[in-house]
């Protein structure tokens, strides 16, 4: 067993996971680093979820390790992996799931009482980002008398009311038009920004991925360096080589193709078609084991990866 890099927070090697009998991943390789905001892209049924969920704890793979802050997540029991999930990470979902029974207020409040905070901080935490999702009204309203974009944007501020050390956010606004999509989403990366917060994203929108620190791309279950959205000319796209996926460092190529990272604000560069932003996943050179600047993570082929899965049992 390979310990990670000090500097990512998350770091997923060789993941193989198959669910009911489909590959659902194979071989992904992937470090986040503290307070980046990572797009995870691609068209649907690529993977995206399935990544999210066992980088988050919840499915474990079949093969492969993850490891948050330096500690192996895949050698946890499930009682330890849910400890995690509810004191460190955060979760949004594509549709909200709020209990119904509960207020607004209560909904966004109950992953810091769960937590054991007390009722006046967990309540003044909660009642501040229904405030700064526009959403201060639907405080005392339970979530039968919400719109559906209401519940999402109680479901994102329960997720940031908890200060995880990472959120994961799988297709987050999808439930939202295009005006309340925006408002949400430069919340939740200024809020990930301020407050240090780090950030994976699962998305199939360019406009979305567009606002991420970097953007890596699946496809069928594998990385691939370059991902071709529906409508392009261009040829499928092709399978990423797994040492240089096993370490991608570097910012994501910008929609007008610079290489550099998204303005802190979370805007997308200009200049570039929405294609481009969505899918370049640029790989810092020499992350390959042994190149010039490199982390030196594992990384290799397919046949590589699972013979390095085989020695963290």
């Amino acid at each position: 067993m390979v310990a990670p890099p000090d500097n990512d927070v998350l770091w997923a090697r060789a993941l193989h996971v198959t669910l009911n009998g489909t590959p659902a991943l194979t071989g992904v390789s992937l470090g986040v680093r503290e307070g980046e905001i990572l797009a995870v892209g691609g068209p649907r049924g690529s993977g995206k979820t399935t990544l999210l969920r066992c980088l988050s704890g919840q499915l474990p793979a079949q093969r492969g390790e993850v490891w948050f802050n330096s500690t192996p997540v895949h050698t946890m029991g499930p009682l330890v992996r849910e400890r995690l999930r509810r004191d460190r990470f955060g979760w949004i979902d594509p549709e909200p799931s709020l209990v119904p029974e509960l207020t607004g207020w209560e909904n966004a409040s109950l992953a810091l009482l769960l937590r054991g905070a007390p009722h006046r901080t967990a309540k003044r935490a909660a009642l501040e980002w229904l405030e700064r999702l526009d959403v201060g009204d639907c405080a005392r309203k339970r979530p039968h008398a919400l719109t559906r974009a209401e519940c999402q944007r109680v479901a994102v501020a329960r997720a940031l009311a908890a200060a995880p050390a990472v959120l994961f956010a799988d297709e987050p606004t999808a439930p939202l038009h295009s005006t309340d999509r925006a408002h949400v989403l430069r919340t939740l990366t200024t809020a990930a920004r301020s407050h240090g917060i780090t950030v994976v994203l699962a998305t199939h929108d360019a406009e979305v991925a567009a606002l991420a620190d970097r953007t890596v791309a699946l496809l069928d279950g594998r990385r691939v360096h370059t991902l071709h959205l529906p409508g392009d000319e261009q040829a499928p796209a092709a399978p990423a080589n797994e040492a240089g996926a096993g370490a991608a460092r570097g910012p994501v190529d910008g929609p007008g193709g610079s290489g550099g990272p998204s303005a802190p604000g979370g805007a997308g560069a200009p200049g570039g078609s929405a294609a481009a932003g969505a899918a370049g996943a640029a790989d810092r050179p020499g992350a390959a084991a042994g190149g010039p600047g490199g982390s030196g993570r594992p990384g290799g082929s397919d046949t590589e990866g699972r013979a390095a899965c085989s020695l963290s049992v």
